[in-house]
């Protein structure tokens, strides 16, 4: 058991690396400087999709390392 928790864990930390750089790499000059207007913070389409995803496979992943303590 933990060490299939411990290989999900794995694959967890490398999807959500993937799911971070995916959302630094979106991120512009004209963005971090305040370049875009009032819309710099808003997220549309697969951007919202890929932040929503974000949380959801952090929430996985804490999870998993909780369970992989306890068990």
């Amino acid at each position: 058991m933990k060490q299939i928790l411990t290989i999900v864990q794995m694959i967890v930390s490398v999807i959500l690396i993937g799911l971070i750089l995916v959302q630094a790499r979106g991120t512009g000059l004209g963005r971090t400087f305040g370049g875009g207007g009032g819309t710099s913070f808003a997220r549309r389409g697969l951007e919202k999709i890929i932040f929503k995803l974000t949380f959801v496979t952090v929430a996985v992943f804490l999870v998993i390392s909780v369970l992989s303590l306890l068990f």
